[in-house]
């Protein structure tokens, strides 16, 4: 490897300057129906004026433009009595063909009157969308500096999201807890789909995703449509691409992170079938070879699968089989330690042994039914499971000042595994230009398998252990999501989103009979919006907090939470949009949300839900009732250039307060109310005449800290861990968090081939944010504080190499 960067680097600069081109193909289609456009003209804008490059679509909608110079393009999508679509910053590298498909909007005026239009920046896929949306593709994924090509971590830079943790992934939108948010593939929910997750969260310290296989999504922080059920926080609605139905196309990549392949190509070129597939592999070993903190001395282990195989069928159908999947494992033994050691995944006072699987396979089929209707039914399945092993260790220190073990004592065993079959049925039925109706359900069964056994100390003479079963599940249940969605242009200036969503849930019998959605839109003169969302949304609780039980009989857990009910939640926003030029926009949004039928404890206490949802501990449940409230409010900036003249920037902020009130009638701040969250990211890229081009870029967040309180010493020393004077919980407030990551990308195009280097710098100044108080006892100096501050991850050096072919 250390031969190959040099050689490369070599080729770059003695290379004769040649042009290098390359195809761009792709297919449009009426963007409610999936109609083929025959005849649709496709334009290179940036070409050379006095020799237009262009073509149209055939009968199928399918067009080719060859060509097209390797760099940086905008193209235009035109079709007669539809509004065009201009597509900005699409890059064409010599490697690997462009897919660039294109959904056109069926104008409402006669063509005297229709002004054509750009696609906004960042304009969402979902035609329902009215507020609080954001489309990302994978170049966002990827250019955002410290975002590790990671959608979650990608979107914690926009307007009113924040990161909980530096080692995780976990995402907190206008103050709501992360396991508020949903995942969607291809219209199906899914598991949580990152690697070692954790019972009752929605993120994890690694994505299972891979930003290669995606196509454009979409995001969402509020208000949604009423497609989307059972989340009150946001929603990421993935879409997979299909692979080059024309040639194939490989990938390779090595970095620190893993080892990737990826694969693409047509099945028979005849029929237009393709494949597409990612395999990922990673010990992390190198961290520990090259001396980098990634918060633990452990060696995390996973591996990752995503695929999506297409077959176009008959009068515009299409049927793909998609899925992805991931394993991970990690021992974190501190018996084998000899000096204290930092270790933000695991305990002090145990050996932990833990693995993690989720994986989800579907089938989807997709069809237009003339010009006016279009149907999608997708089929699924998909399992989740961790389990852990905890050993107490019991140690000393010897006369050298270093740890000797005195036994291991097993002190908990789990087993949480969940398994589901799901289905989703979307229908669109467009009566005119106006007039668009949207059907459809999702439902998804459930299997639950819940095992969980601690060791549990007995006071009394002599002091005794004894085995208490907390989990004993083998349940399943079923969760139902009808709705309806309408939508009505009066004019180019006026857009209605109308709609209503219903849930069920038969293991706790919660029931959310009429939740209505309502978006509307206003466009003013000057490339200026408003736009109104008002919804109620509502969620079930994580699966294993309904099995619970705090007391057993005769070894059975009795279960006191079976029949939580749903938390439900209104959203209200108000936005306001102006495009300042065709690349550059200003969006201000303010909202409020009221949250109520939260769980909270019967007895009177502190608690709530709300404040869950984050890190690598389970939450084990008093018995709860749905009598707690909260209220989210706030305001958020965003001023955004999308990418052209060599550059991009990002610029969000937001000012919000996020309380709640638990059973004993307090008003408190939420865990997650920083009060403020700021980010700037610029990138810059310098393209050169021997068909290279580097990238540099550069994120500065800052953000108000998570909220804590006083520590009552006395119960976190006989519980070892902390715990705070519950009537004064979230009275404190962490110190600011402030991080700085730069990053710098280099990509070489050859004939067909292309190579890239990569180096993220997230943490560049080491800055020490804290994270939170942890519990752990000094064994060098007994009389020492046991409680001290933990630090989020410092500075962490990232990079790989990829080559394309």
């Amino acid at each position: 490897m250390r031969f190959l960067i040099p050689f490369l680097f070599l080729t770059t600069f003695s290379a004769v300057c040649q042009s290098l081109t390359q195809t761009v193909r792709g297919r449009i289609t009426d963007a409610e129906t999936q109609a083929p456009l025959v005849g649709a003209n496709v334009l290179l804008l940036d070409g050379n004026p006095e020799q237009p490059k262009g073509t149209v679509t055939d009968t199928e909608g399918y067009y080719r433009l060859e060509g097209v110079p390797v760099g940086r393009h905008a193209f235009r999508f035109t079709y007669l009595g539809y509004e065009e679509d201009v597509r900005q910053n699409v890059i064409v590298g010599s490697a690997k063909e462009v897919i660039l498909n294109s959904s056109l909007r069926e104008a409402i005026t006669t063509m005297a009157e229709v002004e054509v239009k750009a696609a906004g920046v960042g304009e969402v896929q979902n035609e329902m969308a009215t507020v609080s949306a954001r489309a990302f593709t994978v170049d966002e994924t990827e250019r955002y500096a410290g975002s590790r090509g990671d959608p979650a971590r990608m979107a914690s830079n926009f307007a009113g999201v924040q990161g909980a943790d530096d080692s995780r992934n976990d995402i907190v939108i206008r103050g709501n807890s992360p396991q508020g948010v949903l995942w969607q593939l291809e219209g199906v929910p899914i598991p949580n789909p990152n690697h070692f997750n954790i019972p009752g969260t929605a993120g994890g310290p690694v994505t299972i995703l891979n930003n290669k296989v995606l196509a454009n999504s979409d995001f969402f922080t509020g208000a949604f449509p009423a497609q989307y059920g059972n989340a009150i926080a946001g929603v990421f609605d993935l879409k997979f691409r299909n692979g080059n139905n024309e040639q194939h196309e490989f990938s390779g990549q090595l970095g620190v992170l893993g080892t990737e392949l990826s694969a693409e190509g047509p099945l028979t070129k005849n029929h237009r079938s393709s494949y597409l597939a990612t395999y990922r592999y990673s010990t992390l070993s190198l961290f520990q070879a090259l001396g980098i903190d990634i918060g633990t001395t452990s060696v995390p282990r996973y591996q990752d699968l995503n695929f999506r195989v297409n077959f176009p069928l008959k009068k515009g159908g299409n049927l793909a089989l998609f899925g992805l999947g991931g394993l991970s494992h990690v021992d974190i033994l501190i018996s084998d330690q000899k000096k204290p050691v930092r270790d933000l995944y695991g305990q002090n006072d145990r050996d932990q042994y833990f693995s993690s699987h989720m994986g989800t396979v579907g089938l989807t089929y997709s069809r237009p039914y003339g010009t006016r209707t279009f149907l999608k039914a997708t089929v699924l399945t998909a399992t989740e499971g961790v389990s852990a092993f905890h050993e107490l260790v019991y140690r000393h220190v010897d006369a050298n000042d270093n740890y000797q073990v005195d036994s291991l004592v097993p002190l908990l065993d789990y087993n949480f595994r969940q398994h589901k079959l799901s289905g989703g049925l979307l229908t669109y039925h467009k009566f005119g230009a106006r007039s668009t109706l949207s059907v459809g359900a999702n439902l998804d069964w459930y299997f639950f398998h819940f095992q969980d056994s601690l060791r549990n100390i007995v006071e009394g003479t002599p002091r005794y252990y004894q085995f208490r079963t907390r989990w004993d599940a083998q349940r399943s249940a079923v969760l139902a999501q009808p709705y309806v969605q309408w939508k009505y242009r009066f004019s180019d200036a006026w857009t209605l989103n109308a709609g209503v969503h219903a849930q069920y849930f038969s293991l706790s019998g919660s029931v959310s009979p009429f939740e209505p959605r309502l978006g509307v839109q206003w466009n003013l003169a000057d490339g200026q919006a408003l736009s109104l969302g008002l919804g109620r949304h509502s969620q079930m609780q994580s699966p294993y907090l309904y099995f619970y039980g705090q007391e057993t009989v005769d070894g059975v857990p009795q279960l006191h939470n079976l029949k939580m009910d749903f938390t439900r939640s209104n959203h209200a926003v108000l936005s306001y949009n102006r495009a300042l030029s065709r690349t550059m926009r200003l969006k201000a949004e303010t909202y409020y949300q009221y949250l109520f039928d939260i769980p909270v404890t019967v007895r009177p206490s502190s608690f709530s839900l709300v404040n869950t949802g984050v890190g690598f501990s389970r939450f084990f449940p008093d018995t709860l009732q749905n009598t707690g409230i909260g209220r989210n409010y706030g305001v958020e900036l965003t001023l955004e250039k999308a990418f052209s003249q060599g550059y991009f920037f990002l610029l969000t902020g937001s000012l919000f307060e996020s309380t709640y009130r638990g059973s004993d009638g307090i008003w408190r701040d939420t865990d997650f109310n920083g009060n403020y969250a700021a980010n700037a990211l610029v990138t810059k890229e310098f393209s050169f005449k021997n068909n290279s081009t580097l990238q540099l870029g550069t994120k500065w967040t800052t953000a108000g800290g998570r909220r804590y309180g006083p520590v009552d010493l006395p119960a976190s020393e006989r519980e070892r861990e902390v715990v705070y004077v519950d009537s004064l919980r979230n009275s404190w407030q962490i110190r600011p968090y402030f991080r700085v990551d730069l990053r710098i990308s280099y990509r070489l195009n050859r004939p067909k081939v292309a190579h890239e280097f990569s180096l993220d710098l997230v943490n560049i100044l080491d800055r020490q944010n804290v994270l939170n108080l942890t519990y752990a006892p000094n064994e060098f100096d007994p009389n020492a504080s046991p409680i001290r501050e933990e630090y989020q991850l410092g500075f962490l050096p990232l990079f790989y190499y990829r080559i394309d072919f």
